[in-house]
């Protein structure tokens, strides 16, 4: 454990910064284009005021919510590439953090630590897919994560080419030796001048994937299905009408379309055309139990976290990783207790200024 950790998730940043390899930091830090929607993610939570109830008893409160049908903890580790560039254990240290932490562990397909690690391992697990354009190679990975006790599968929708990160181009981003890309087997390409990522994207992902593929894969996979990257009321009910269980109304951290709205304002509108038929999610600018509280009340069941977990995992692994998730859990619980509410079915709009 460092011997000065921060106060709050906001401070890990700098201390990671300090410990990664330029290249690793800017991946991870990195936006698309101007930057504009990573920086809105987090603004936007400032911009909302809470109007807590007083004189309720608050003793004892209760963060648990429910996701799929089972109880769960609100704050989940979201999906995030190459955690191996952040520490030696990478993906493994990350799930062994989050299952200290009671909280379920996302797992991408940019891995550098293959799919059957995972098997027996403590501890709860969904799977990121993004759809290749060998479709019996997306089959094998919708097969691999159900015999590795994955138990849902989230597929990431918001991605048909990469968005042009900047850091990444002129750094020419690639994985060091060693590291590869473990759930299919594969390198990243040498692109000179070029995010070597961009080139797999391109090379490998499938850009013409549509509402009929999303039908074809909730019909094959034996998990229940999420769809990552909602921003529009019609898509997430297109999504639900595909047989999808939940949407994650996420704009991938900033690094896809640039300019889009920040993930809590898109929120609202999503959440009243999903009416609690399926599980809604946000991803996006979480650094504080505050902005947990927010999401809960707009509508969501719960709020996946990615960049403060990177920045914990390279400090500390998978002690790192259990602590940035109880201090979020902390806070949270107080801002709960400030606002009046003893659990989350307490949270709704009327919290909101």
């Amino acid at each position: 454990m460092p011997d000065s950790w921060p106060v709050n998730v906001a401070g890990l940043e700098e201390l990671a910064a300090a410990r990664l390899e330029p290249t690793a930091y800017d991946y991870y830090r990195s936006g698309a284009g101007d930057e504009i929607t990573l920086e809105r993610n987090r603004a936007a939570y400032a911009r909302i005021e809470l109007l807590p109830r007083v004189l309720r008893d608050v003793s004892e409160v209760s963060v648990e919510t429910e996701l799929l049908g089972e109880p769960a903890k609100p704050i989940l580790v979201a999906p995030t590439a190459f955690h191996g560039l952040a520490c030696e254990r990478g993906e493994p240290a990350t799930a062994e953090g989050a299952a200290a932490a009671g909280a379920i562990f996302c797992l991408s397909s940019l891995s550098n630590t293959p799919l059957e690690r995972f098997a027996g391992l403590e501890g709860r697990r969904w799977f990121q897919l993004y759809v290749f354009k060998d479709r019996a190679l997306t089959r094998e990975l919708l097969d691999r994560a159900e015999a590795a006790g994955f138990e849902a599968i989230v597929v990431t929708v918001d991605a048909p080419v990469l968005g042009r990160r900047e850091r990444d181009v002129v750094n020419g981003f690639d994985l060091p030796p060693g590291l590869t890309i473990a759930c299919v087997g594969d390198r990243l390409p040498a692109e000179p001048g070029e995010s070597g990522l961009a080139a797999y994207f391109a090379a490998q992902l499938d850009p013409s994937l549509d509402w009929g593929d999303l039908e074809w894969l909730v019909g094959r996979s034996g998990l229940p299905v999420l769809v990552k990257g909602v921003h529009r009321p019609d898509d997430a009910r297109r999504a639900l009408e595909a047989g999808a269980s939940g949407v994650i109304v996420s704009n991938h951290g900033g690094r896809q379309l640039d300019t889009v709205p920040a993930t809590i304002d898109m929120l609202p509108a999503i959440a009243d055309a999903v009416a609690g038929e399926a599980d809604v999610l946000l991803d996006g600018g979480v650094r504080r139990g505050t902005d947990v509280l927010k999401a809960l009340a707009l509508g969501a069941r719960a709020v996946l976290v990615g960049r403060p977990i990177l920045w914990a995992l390279a400090l500390d692994e998978a002690g790192g990783v259990s602590r940035v998730l109880g201090m979020l859990e902390e806070e949270l619980r107080a801002a709960m207790a400030l606002c009046g509410a003893s659990g989350v079915a307490d949270l709704g709009p009327e919290l909101i200024a």
